[in-house]
């Protein structure tokens, strides 16, 4: 077993450590055991007091996992830190970060690329609030300091590329009849977003009806429920198809997981596509406003966005699926280029 290196350790040092180990075994223990005990020992006890910038992210995202979709996993909650934060601050204890430790991990990408900066701060900010409401010697204080020493950002956000309504019906039937371009031709057909459309199950259409399980729904843990998705039949057709085969996912990627969002993306880059995946409910929603195709209330619902106050969700319970029925026929029929037949 080292004792450590000369001169760091000394012939004096040395000798003490010797006769302490010969002690330790001579007693029926054996010394490397003792010492592994003793380290992390000594680490629980420092975590406990004062963990790393790293070791507390661990601890509150522990701690608020419960509320996090898929645990934190979902929304990508580390990415921030593991990317931005933790090369350089995330071995240093929690209570000796300083304003310039968090300026100097968001420099690199306060300007380029201000959405993920804002988000680590955000994120950071949150975790320091959390840590000192645990008992931990840290102040979110300095989050706000190192903002303000990186100044002010005139960031303009980008809107995602949609496909214009009126070019749909071309889209729709020059995608590929690939688990891709089928899984697109969902999208467009339901409106449902990606996670819904990604990881459809052939159980969950019954009676003309999809529903999308919770878990795939967005939303905050625990406030979001089952969506019910009225089937057009141009739907049903496209879900007969590919139950022909697939009999559970379907539409599964390369592994037999669900197909990702890159695969998705990839198909409209090589049809150069410019409309993204999720700029399809954008579509639908400039095609309600242009033809007037049904009220503002039913639209929202299709898209499944919630409608006025928490009061007034309370008593308005219904998801008025059956009128949400007609506006999905006629939004199917102008998707398949069928008019009003």
């Amino acid at each position: 077993m080292g004792l450590g290196s000369y001169p760091t350790i000394s012939l004096s040092e040395a000798r003490k450590e010797r006769d302490h180990w010969k002690a330790v075994l001579a007693g029926g223990n054996d010394p490397i055991d003792v010492r592994k005990a003793a380290i992390e020992a000594e680490k629980t006890e420092r975590e406990r007091v004062d963990p790393t910038f790293k070791e507390l992210v661990e601890i509150v995202l522990e701690a608020k996992k419960a509320r996090l979709r898929g645990g934190g996993t979902r929304g990508r909650w580390m990415s921030p830190f593991a990317t931005h934060m933790f090369p350089k601050i995330g071995s240093k204890p929690a209570s000796t970060l300083t304003a310039q430790d968090f300026a100097d991990s968001l420099r690199p990408i306060w300007k380029s690329k201000y959405p993920t900066a804002e988000k680590a701060a955000q994120r950071s900010r949150l975790v320091l609030r959390e840590g000192q409401l645990m008992g931990f010697p840290v102040d979110p204080i300095v989050v706000d300091q190192a903002t303000r020493m990186l100044g002010e950002v005139l960031h303009i956000s980008t809107p995602i590329p949609a496909t214009r309504w009126q070019d749909i019906p071309d889209l729709f039937s020059a995608l590929p009849e690939t688990n891709a371009g089928q899984c697109l031709r969902l999208m467009i057909l339901s409106l449902v977003r990606l996670d819904g459309c990604s990881g459809a199950k052939l159980p969950e259409f019954e009676d003309g009806i999809w529903t999308v399980p919770a878990d795939r729904v967005k939303g905050t843990e625990g406030k979001v429920s089952d969506f019910r998705v009225p089937t057009s039949r141009a739907i049903e057709a496209l879900i007969a198809d590919q139950a022909q085969f697939f009999d559970d996912i379907l539409f599964p990627g390369t592994n037999g997981t669900p197909i990702t969002s890159r695969a998705l993306e990839k198909c409209l880059d090589e049809m150069r596509e410019e409309g993204r995946p999720h700029g399809f409910r954008t579509s639908f929603r400039t095609w309600v406003q242009d033809t007037d195709a049904c009220g503002f209330e039913v639209a929202e619902a299709i898209l499944n966005h919630k409608v006025g106050g928490k009061v007034e969700r309370s008593y308005a319970r219904s998801d008025i699926l059956e009128r949400r029925r007609p506006v999905m026929e006629a939004w199917a029929r102008h998707v398949t280029n069928k008019g009003k037949q």
